[in-house]
């Protein structure tokens, strides 16, 4: 009897696995970016221009989603080259010893009808620390172009830069230690 139940769990969890799908992130039709307030009065922010996410679900509604990012430091654009190159030097992200970051969720919770909170591991810098995102699920339509299925996802969170290593000489008073994180993203069902 206790063999049949394992088998039977087995065949359960199997065909659960089955139905899960997997969800690529168009890098056409996404954007991941961040904030920061410069000398305590302007908003100065960024993208990372090369990224790739994938989320892995069987449920329509998302609630059982497993959301994996990574993101290319070197792509950092702020629309200033100097800046960039000093946003990936060794004062800030050190783009050489560190070349990426990455996301990977441990939750994925639905708060209202779209709003979700996405709890996860950040590493950035090559510290990883766990941070809480505030979800915006737009829903699904169907490419006209490509005919796939595709998801859209508004995603906002901060995190300290302290916290990661990032540019610790540098006073609050020059860059703010907290940083908004923001993304729009859409994903097509593979």
């Amino acid at each position: 009897m206790k063999k049949a139940t394992i088998i039977a769990a087995a065949l359960l969890i199997s065909s659960a696995a089955t139905f899960a799908q997997t969800w690529s992130v168009d890098k056409a039709h996404s954007r991941l970016g961040f904030n920061v307030t410069h000398l305590t009065v302007a908003e100065l922010g960024g993208t990372f221009n090369s990224i790739d996410a994938k989320i892995t679900s069987s449920k329509p509604d998302f609630t059982d989603a497993v959301i994996e990012l990574s993101a290319d430091i070197n792509s950092i654009n702020t629309d200033n080259e100097q800046r960039d190159g000093h946003l990936k030097s060794p004062d800030f992200f050190d783009a050489a010893k560190f070349p990426t970051f990455t996301f990977k969720s441990t939750s994925f919770k639905k708060v209202s009808d779209k709003k979700y909170k996405l709890s996860g591991d950040l590493t950035l810098h090559g510290v990883t620390k766990p941070v809480v995102l505030d979800v915006t699920f737009n829903g699904t339509t169907t490419n006209p172009m490509s005919k796939k299925t595709i998801a859209g996802f508004n995603i906002a969170g901060k995190i300290k830069r302290s916290d990661f290593g990032i540019a610790p000489s540098m006073p609050a008073a020059m860059l703010a230690d907290e940083v908004a994180l923001q993304a729009s993203t859409e994903f097509a069902k593979d």
